[in-house]
């Protein structure tokens, strides 16, 4: 928990969660702190015997494969996305590009690195945001065009790559996803912002600062094909064990994914947990079923030759 992004806060409390969620008749749990300035860890004995690490890790030198790539070389069981999908989710303008091969509908959007013309495409209102960053950190939607320089300038004072989005007006939904090679796809949910009027880092985690309506609002067959997408997406970006999906719905029903996350926030009241209990996997079962996600993976690829 913990960790060196602009997200070691949030990481904090989803750890804490967690460590109180697990039982402690099946587990002997082992939380390990890491400062935002390090050491990243107190020794090498933190690995030692450890069966399963569950990395609470939000954003950048965590949720990005980083933390992932050493686990594995290490040969130690992890919850969640292996190296490749963690990397992947984490740049949008990559994961993006894969989508669009694969068939699935997201926004269109172009990249932006210093030097670059700064222009939106897509007119005004667009989105611009860091390419490789999480929570809502650094995101602007501009409404006119002397509007763009400093939201840009914002955006890289995070990341080296910035992607223009076009502006989708509609209903954010979210859905959650589990399973290994044969996920699973939640109840989706509904976000309703109200410490402001799009789904900001207030409204992500201020206290009151949105509304999740279980489930969505929306028909049907729109359920569905969110859940369907959800699964794709999932697939397509090579996920393993837990990942939240978030969409658009449009006002004439279409479907857009907007991006995948692959350690969501992970109190048993975040959207993650919350559209699965909804769906019948109360908090306490959902951590145990990805911990023996984690193993059946290790146990699966240890049969591979290298």
């Amino acid at each position: 928990m913990g960790g060196r992004s602009s997200e070691h806060e949030i990481s904090l409390g989803s750890a804490r969660s967690v460590v109180e969620g697990l039982d402690r008749e099946r587990y002997e749990v082992v939380p390990v702190e890491i400062p935002r300035a390090g050491p990243w860890l107190p020794g090498s004995e933190v690995l030692a015997g450890v069966d399963v690490v569950f990395p609470v890790l939000h954003g950048p030198f965590g949720e990005d494969g980083t933390v992932q790539g050493l686990l594995e070389l290490a040969d130690v069981a992890y919850v969640g996305a292996g190296v490749t999908a963690s990397a992947l989710a984490m740049d949008k303008d990559l994961f993006k590009s894969v989508l669009r091969d694969k068939g699935i509908p997201v926004a269109r959007s172009v990249t932006l690195r210093r030097g670059d013309q700064q222009t939106s495409p897509f007119g005004f209102p667009c989105v611009v945001k860091p390419a490789r960053l999480g929570s809502s950190v650094g995101i602007s939607i501009v409404r006119s065009a002397n509007e763009l320089p400093a939201a840009v300038e914002l955006a890289f004072a995070h990341d080296e790559k910035v992607l223009v989005e076009e502006f989708l007006d509609g209903v954010e939904v979210e859905c959650s996803v589990l399973g290994n090679l044969d996920p699973v796809a939640s109840v989706p949910g509904e976000i309703v912002p109200l410490a402001s009027d799009w789904y900001d880092y207030e409204a992500k985690y201020a206290e009151g600062g949105m509304e999740l309506v279980v489930p969505a609002r929306i028909p049907a067959e729109t359920a569905a094909r969110v859940q369907e997408l959800a699964v794709a997406a999932f697939v397509a970006s090579d996920c393993e064990g837990m990942a939240r999906v978030d969409f658009f719905v449009r006002p004439g029903g279409e479907v857009v994914v907007n991006e995948l996350n692959t350690i969501p926030g992970f109190t048993a009241t975040s959207v993650y947990a919350k559209l699965f209990e909804a769906s019948g996997l109360p908090y306490p079962q959902l951590l145990d079923r990805l911990i023996e996600l984690a193993l059946e993976r290790r146990d699966r690829r240890a049969r591979l030759r290298f």
